[in-house]
């Protein structure tokens, strides 16, 4: 028996890369509501970004949106980069890709043991 749902398969380059993790205990998810009141945020600003793909979301049995623990803070992050650079939604997204990008790149070199003379930049 298998505790992902039927024909939920996790993509081959993604369990190359960093491995399937199974939750041993279920991980607690936050309703619309709490992520709104975590993040500062209006409930159908978030439902936006959930459309345009900014954040990510899963649905309940029931249909609602819930949330990873994680997203109050990259619903914080989607409206700084918005209002502090003045970006709009699809210039947010493609920073947000970057910055991944970034992060990833900077942990493989972490990983190497190459070291910089120059401070990371972040």
């Amino acid at each position: 028996m298998s505790d992902r749902p039927a024909g939920a398969r996790p993509s081959r380059a993604r369990t190359h890369e960093v491995g399937v993790q199974y939750a041993i205990v279920p991980v607690p998810r936050l309703s619309l509501e709490t992520a709104a009141r975590r993040s500062g945020l209006h409930p159908d600003l978030i439902r936006r970004f959930v459309a345009l793909g900014l954040v990510d979301a899963d649905r309940d049995a029931s249909g609602r949106l819930v949330f990873a623990p994680t997203a109050p803070a990259a619903l914080a992050r989607i409206q700084r980069l918005r209002t502090g650079l003045c970006l709009n939604y699809a210039s947010v997204g493609l920073v947000l890709d970057l910055l991944d990008r970034i992060s990833l790149l900077e942990a493989a070199l972490r990983r190497a043991g190459v070291r910089s003379d120059l401070p990371p930049w972040t």
